[in-house]
């Protein structure tokens, strides 16, 4: 597959989950003449969303790619799935674009779903535009829609074209700056048509209020909109261009991607309007010849691939690449993806979008370059929080290094996912943004690598500690024939406050016990804290070793590990032992709307509310600061989004162990000694 032209612009399309991403991307693919017919989402027959995963949930599961060509240029499309579990998967790649275009629905209530989205634009820096998809099924007017998004926006959105409305349907629209009316056809270019009358006074009052908008950065346009003149195409075209890529304004069309309403004229935008790649270079502040590797695909039909964008070029497939220390790297074919399909390139043009095969020690974030171009800094990670987890075991032993392998694998291309062990339990968990999300990656594994798993939610960290002083004398002995064991301490025991851990001493006199031997104490009395009497590992206590006694010819290191924790075994038992629980340190983001509710359940899970803020910069919504116990983490996600239409989420760190009462005790411990 070569590609045509001397660069590529590289268009993100983001916007919440069930908006149409991709059934634009479908109907932009065939208004270029990409693809011969039209494809669709619900039908299983886009190029995008081409993933088992993807097809059985009719929705995004991964990042995917397009390209076509119009107008002798390049587009690539990143289009970037809209759930939450999914989009970090196509974060990295966002920055690559030359342009976001926000897809959004038309429907004024959904209005704050769009708020995240413009505001990781913003905080990037990145020119955006917003598209209104399913303009007919609309039932609110434009006006509405843009009252209810612009509190959102930091920038004026300026709209490039208002309807042309028969009874309660739209069926074409006004490009207001052209000042020209069109009729739309399914599946075809519109039709111009003469302005209607009945729209005129509409149509020049809202092209008013547009230049006004767009003379608020421009001195000239301003003057003359004062001396009532008539400003020229240029100018206004220029501002258009000018103040998008300066985040002055988020210029807003609208359309049907299922209908082909309004696709063409959103092309003619990207043509003109598209920031050039050089602006994105330098507001990445990349070097010409830099190639940021922004994901890895395991999955792809000619195997792992390293996807790039080459700021600079051209480059050939025999091209040599180094890493960003200057060093070379052994570098494969370059391939164009087109949805699920991978086509060989012989050369990659400027500012195109590529994958480069076998560049195994590459990972995402990664800079490349090629050779005798200057070298460049790695691309720092986004912080991904990945609040969901499950505990993964293979039901043959034999697959413990392929399963290992396996997530290696699913980690290393999606940035949502993470595979370590708990902080407090020690297992094995994968992590993922949300359920679903990781649902899909053990789909994912089982497919692909055919894993046969078994899986539970990660237990609750419980630690047990004592509330009294205790001091207990152990004694390991044992004969049977030859040299014998023997060991004998006395250890007495004390609580610590809360978070003190763990303390060990000695005060033997006397040469009680000899020295060498005292540090097998100290892991006899530590084995026996790993579990304690309640079956919890023990934590809080200080230990002193204060006596004992040894034989010259039985006594050993290990009889003296043995004699260290059958005492500590003892002493807790009889140090009046109780349950602690972890609590978090939870931080929550909610549309205000949701805060009530949200506030409401979390009281119901025994949270203690430490505070509710304004979230700074955005548009009526919340930070809510609270403690929340360990075990009501889980699920948190999944409610949380469902109080608040998919919006809220949260950030959770661990802060300290408070103890358990009574009966919630009881319960615990009896739970745990169930057979499994």
């Amino acid at each position: 597959m070569k590609a045509i032209g001397n660069s590529s612009k590289v268009i993100a399309l983001i916007g919440p989950a069930g908006t149409g991403k991709t059934s634009l991307a479908e109907s932009l693919l065939f208004a270029a003449g990409a693809i011969p017919r039209l494809g669709a989402v619900k039908q299983g027959s886009s190029t995008g969303d081409a993933s088992p995963e993807a097809r059985a949930r009719g929705g995004s599961t991964e990042l995917n790619l397009m390209r076509f060509g119009w107008m002798d240029e390049n587009y690539v499309l990143l289009d970037i799935p809209g759930s939450p579990g999914f989009a970090a998967d196509g974060r990295a790649a966002l920055g690559m674009a030359d342009l976001a275009l926000v897809v959004i629905d038309p429907d004024p209530a959904r209005a704050p779903q769009v708020e995240p989205v413009l505001r990781h634009l913003e905080m990037l820096g990145m020119p955006h535009a917003l598209f209104v998809n399913k303009i007919d099924q609309a039932r609110a007017t434009i006006e509405e829609l843009l009252e209810a998004l612009q509190p959102l926006s930091k920038a004026a959105l300026v709209a490039r074209q208002i309807p042309i409305r028969s009874g309660e349907h739209i069926d074409g629209f006004v490009d207001l700056a052209l000042e020209r009316a069109f009729h739309y056809r399914v599946g075809e270019p519109s039709e111009r048509i003469p302005m209607p009358a009945n729209i005129q006074e509409i149509e020049a009052a809202a092209r008013f209020h547009m230049l006004e908008q767009l003379a608020d950065h421009d001195d000239i346009l301003l003057e003359q909109l004062l001396n009532d003149a008539v400003p020229g195409l240029d100018l206004i075209f220029a501002d258009l261009n000018r103040e998008m890529a300066a985040g002055q304004a988020v210029p807003v069309l609208f359309g049907s991607a299922l209908n082909g309403f309004g696709v063409r004229r959103l092309l003619k935008m990207l043509r003109h309007d598209t920031p050039a790649m050089e602006e994105t270079a330098q507001r990445l502040g990349l070097d010409e010849g830099t190639a940021p590797v922004f994901k890895i695909m395991n999955g792809s039909p000619v195997g792992r691939l390293a996807l790039t964008r080459l700021f600079g070029g051209p480059a050939s497939e025999t091209a040599d690449w180094v890493d960003d220390e200057g060093r070379p790297l052994r570098a494969g074919a370059l391939f164009a993806l087109q949805g699920a399909s991978a086509a060989k390139l012989r050369s990659v043009e400027r500012g195109d979008v590529v994958g480069i095969a076998k560049l195994d020690g590459v990972q995402a974030g990664d800079r490349l370059s090629i050779a005798g171009k200057r070298a460049a800094a790695p691309l720092p990670a986004e912080k991904i929080m990945a609040n969901c987890a499950l505990a993964l075991s293979v039901k043959d032993h034999k697959d413990e290094v392929l399963l290992s392998s396996a997530i290696g694998r699913l980690v290393e291309e999606d940035a949502g996912l993470d595979w370590s062990p708990d902080a407090l339990s020690q297992e094995m968990l994968i992590r993922g943004v949300t359920d679903e999300h990781l649902a899909v990656a053990l789909e994912r594994l089982k497919r692909r690598y055919n894993v046969d798993i078994s899986t539970h939610l990660p237990p609750v960290a419980y630690r047990e500690t004592v509330r009294k002083s205790v001091t207990q004398r152990g004694r390991h002995k044992k004969q049977s024939g030859g040299h014998g064991q023997f060991g004998d301490v006395v250890l007495e025991i004390r609580p610590l406050e809360r978070d003190q851990g763990f303390r060990f001493e000695e005060r033997i006199t006397g040469g009680a016990i000899p020295k060498q031997w005292i540090p097998a104490v100290e892991i006899g009395v530590r084995d026996a804290m790993m579990k304690g009497p309640l079956g919890f590992p023990v934590v809080d206590v200080a230990v002193t070793l204060i006596d004992g006694s040894f034989h010259s010819v039985d006594s050993s290191e290990l009889a003296f590990r043995l004699a260290g924790r059958t005492a500590m075994a003892e002493a807790l038992a009889g140090a009046g032992p109780y349950l602690l629980e972890p609590f978090a340190q939870v931080s929550i983001a909610a549309p205000g709307t949701a805060t009530s509710r949200v506030t409401s359940y979390l009281a119901s899970k025994r949270g203690q509310l430490l505070g509710i803020a304004p979230r700074e910069g955005w548009s009526r919504w919340d930070m809510i600061e609270i403690l929340l116990p360990g075990a009501e983490l889980h699920g948190l996600e999944a409610e949380l989004r469902s109080l608040s239409q998919g919006m809220a989420h949260f950030e959770a760190a661990f802060d300290h162990f408070a103890e358990v009462n009574a009966k919630a005790a009881s319960a615990i411990i009896h739970k745990r000694l169930e057979p499994a």
